[in-house]
């Protein structure tokens, strides 16, 4: 007999990672996140495969308008961040 779910044939719970919103510290599932990460000198809008120092916000329009306009991740980074990390996040929002 094959099991399809490993949860009910080992009796354990599938580790889900959470996270905090910089905005509105919310701590939710990662994927509910927009991740902005520090990789070397260097800002990576929302690529979940680079390592680096990493701050997230939500994927809601009211929390990256509060983001940009407060420049918070300059408090998570502890540095200012180039203008266009704040542009890239915004656009990053309104893909589809």
């Amino acid at each position: 007999m094959k099991i399809d779910n490993p949860t009910i044939a080992t009796g354990k719970v599938k580790h889900v990672p959470t996270r905090t919103c910089v905005c509105c510290r919310k701590v939710s599932e990662k994927s509910s996140f927009i991740r902005v990460a520090k990789v070397g000198d260097e800002f990576v809008v929302g690529n979940d495969k680079v390592f680096g120092r990493s701050a997230y916000v939500c994927k809601d329009a009211q929390c990256v308008a509060k983001t940009v306009k407060k420049r918070l991740f300059d408090k998570s980074f502890k540095q200012k961040l180039p203008e266009g990390v704040y542009e890239e996040l915004t656009a990053f929002l309104e893909k589809p």
